[in-house]
């Protein structure tokens, strides 16, 4: 039988459902100065162009080709990357580029355009490292041939958001920098010494998330979009995700099984994130008694700082919620 708390849960959040890479030079994300630029060769005296699809590559691309190559990000800051579309200027600037770094199933246009026009300069992440399989949750508003796999829009099989580990992401920057130095031997020792300087600051990073997050009295994370799975699975957290696609509604079904979950776990935080509606996360805190904190995936350049303070403060943040030492 249903109990009181769910069926007031089903009742709150069926009303809030139904009303609510190597291009040209850059400035930032600059997708004019990216026009301007064309070829391998570059405005930059023969500087190797990377085309980054989303931030978190784009900050590593920078690190590991320094001053040697042309960074240019296709997704601009502030906006949420997974449903980004493509430009003219920019799917044929991906025919000149001589390497896309992304990471297959979180952008499908990317997905597409790297399959038609770049085939065999795709630098893709998620090859690089383990992955984990995509979650699923039954009724999650995909319909009924919906399964988790269609990771917005997509279908991968694998959570795509391995940036959130740092120490997989250290291979990311390894491998690249081996990347770029077999695509620009004159410049390798440099590619080289770069990725060899970017891993060590990641595993740094591991280092100070491992220690953080080793003694902490609650272990579980409730999280509006199940993004972090990556960071549960390196540090010994759980994951309880209220949906695996921040575009589509979690049933009331799906809310109610995640505030039996947290109520019966004591979660005293409910994390929302940077580019995405709180108010459903916002419902289901007021329904636990909980209160809401950002949790940044980093599928966008920060406001403040880069890949590495905004993953510093979210250790800061998880710390306080789960208690931690």
């Amino acid at each position: 039988m249903m109990s009181d708390s769910s069926r007031r849960i089903r009742m709150r959040a069926a009303g809030l459902l139904t009303g609510t890479a190597l291009l040209a030079a850059t400035a930032a994300c600059g997708s004019g100065a990216a026009e301007s630029a064309g070829g391998t060769g570059g405005a930059g005296g023969g500087r190797p162009e990377v085309t980054a699809a989303l931030y978190p590559l784009q900050w590593l691309a920078e690190r590991v080709g320094g001053g040697d190559v042309t960074v240019i990000g296709l997704a601009e800051p502030g906006v949420e990357p997974h449903d980004l579309e493509l430009t003219p200027a920019q799917v044929a600037g991906l025919e000149k580029t001589s390497l896309v770094a992304y990471v297959k199933g979180v952008q499908p246009a990317v997905d597409e355009a790297v399959e038609q026009h770049a085939a065999d300069r795709g630098f893709d992440a998620a090859t690089l490292v383990k992955t984990l399989a995509a979650e699923e949750h039954a009724e999650e508003g995909h319909g009924e041939e919906g399964h988790a796999e269609e990771e917005h829009g997509h279908e991968v099989s694998y959570d795509p958001h391995l940036w959130l580990d740092p120490s997989r992401f250290a291979t990311v920057a390894t491998r690249l920098g081996e990347k770029l130095a077999a695509a620009d031997p004159a410049r390798a020792a440099g590619y080289r010494e770069r990725a060899a300087k970017a891993a060590a600051d990641l595993t740094a990073l591991d280092g100070e998330l491992a220690q953080g997050l080793a003694d902490c009295a609650s272990r579980s994370i409730v999280t509006g979009h199940e993004a972090f799975g990556y960071l549960a699975d390196r540090y010994k957290l759980k994951q309880v995700g209220i949906s695996v696609d921040p575009d589509a509604e979690p049933s009331p079904a799906r809310l109610a099984e995640v505030a039996e979950v947290a109520k019966r776990e004591k979660v005293t935080t409910i994390f929302t994130e940077t580019l995405v509606s709180p108010k459903v996360a916002e419902v289901l805190a007021q329904e636990v008694g909980a209160t809401t904190a950002v949790l940044d995936p980093i599928e966008s350049r920060p406001a403040d700082g880069d890949y590495l303070s905004a993953m510093r403060q979210n250790l800061t943040t998880l710390k306080k919620a789960l208690s931690c030492p």
